[in-house]
């Protein structure tokens, strides 16, 4: 019968014991008996140790076999453990001999005398005394998200617990595969070691740092003041931006001096910005934001920087059926009114002379920084054919001309490109 490492050293201890006694007997008879007594105790705390099912006790790995895994418990026999409880990292089992582990004694002896241990149930037990004692005291628990179940995602905190979808977050989840395998800190809502039935809450201990947040945010609040936050919703009139327990809204008119058409051209989901305090409601809890309150506002010398008479380029960014709008800096725009585009056409609409996106040349008319207003013209770049006119033609002068349109008061005569002279009725004989 092969016997093993602990046994024979039981055997050496008891061979020993056994030496001694002889000594002892042929030295001194009376140190014997006391000898004896002592003897008696020690191999009963040898042979007989107080192990029991469902114990959980420290052990030494001895041999990493190829099924199994060899631990000395200090029994009278070692004691094995499927190697398939141990994990594997990049192919490597993660036990090595000499390790101390915590086991559970499964059974006592199995058909060869050997004690039947499990690493998983001992993981088990210690992690079901945490979340116990982490539900009783209201303690936070470490957990990695596994996998996505039905109605939520499965959390391995030592052991299986449930995470329901409505608990993921403060606002309602729609991709919950973003956190699968990321580690993160949970409260127990719910226990029962007998149903082994565990439920997390992620949403509850966000709403408690929400909240410490927002009184930190609400102390600072004043008008006037520059708050960091991040950008959480982008819509067609604006973004929502975190102060850090509450959010505040920075409208599209106050992201920028010059023309957005959408809040996105400015800014995107996640990102970190400074933003001014425009308007604080206690009562709502409201904050208005304002991002172009923190660059000084080109009106304010626009009136020295555009004297009339300027000559300038700039970009036409819009039309109307009265005008263009032509943006010749960043947050100032003005106006080309249709009849400041030519000094002979008619011009019906802009669109007939430029297009948006078109560079333009212009000259500052009129400049009015109460209103924001600046009246550009095209046609005082070219020279004033009426004037030439005058000049070219002096009355009496004999002309040819082609006959433009006939109305009842008379004919229209082309004299030069966009000029017409008018031969009245009465001027015919």
């Amino acid at each position: 019968m092969n016997l093993t490492r602990a046994q024979l050293e039981q055997e050496k201890i008891l061979a020993m014991l056994e030496q001694a006694d002889k000594e002892v007997l042929v030295k001194d008879p009376v140190a014997l008996s006391a000898k004896e007594k002592f003897d008696d105790l020690f191999k009963a705390s040898i042979l007989e140790k107080d192990f029991t099912v469902g114990d959980v006790v420290q052990g030494t790995v001895v041999e990493v076999q190829t099924d199994y895994v060899l631990v000395d418990i200090n029994y009278k026999s070692e004691g094995l453990i499927p190697i398939n409880e141990f994990r594997v990292v990049d192919g490597v089992r993660q036990i090595k001999p000499g390790e101390q582990i915590e086991v559970y004694i499964d059974r006592i002896e199995n058909e060869n005398g050997m004690v039947v241990l499990s690493k998983d149930k001992a993981d088990m037990l210690r992690a079901w005394n945490d979340i116990s004692r982490a539900a009783e005291n209201e303690e936070l628990i470490e957990g990695t998200v596994i996998a996505k179940v039905k109605g939520g995602l499965s959390v391995d905190i030592g052991v299986k617990a449930f995470l329901p979808g409505s608990q993921i977050d403060l606002r309602p989840v729609r991709n919950m595969d973003i956190y699968i395998g990321k580690k993160y800190k949970f409260k127990v809502i719910k226990f029962n070691k007998k149903r082994g039935n565990i439920v997390l809450s992620r949403r509850a201990l966000l709403a408690e740092e929400r909240e410490n947040l927002r009184t930190q945010t609400l102390d600072a609040m004043k008008e006037g003041s520059k708050v960091i936050g991040i950008v959480k919703n982008i819509t067609d009139y604006g973004a929502f931006i975190d102060l850090g327990g509450m959010d505040g809204l920075l409208h599209i008119t106050d992201m920028s001096w010059g023309r957005v058409k959408h809040p996105s051209e400015i800014l995107n989901m996640g990102d970190e910005i400074e933003v001014m305090v425009l308007k604080y409601d206690n009562e709502r809890e409201r904050v208005s934001l304002g991002l172009k309150q923190l660059q000084k506002d080109p009106w304010e010398a626009a009136k020295e920087a555009y004297p009339p008479g300027t000559k300038l380029k700039g970009k036409v960014v819009s039309l109307a059926e009265y005008g263009a709008f032509v943006e010749i800096n960043e947050g100032i725009e003005g106006l080309i009114h249709v009849s400041e585009m030519s000094w002979t056409k008619r011009v019906k609409h802009p669109s007939q002379i430029i297009n948006v996106g078109d560079e333009v040349e212009v000259v500052v008319l009129e400049v009015d920084t109460t209103n924001r207003r600046i009246s550009l013209g095209m046609k005082q770049l070219q020279p004033n054919p009426w004037v030439e006119l005058k000049a070219s033609y002096s009355p009496g002068t004999i002309i040819e001309g082609e006959v433009k349109s006939i109305t009842d008061f008379g004919i229209f005569i082309g004299i030069e490109e966009g000029i017409d002279g008018l031969i009245h009725v009465s001027d015919f004989s």
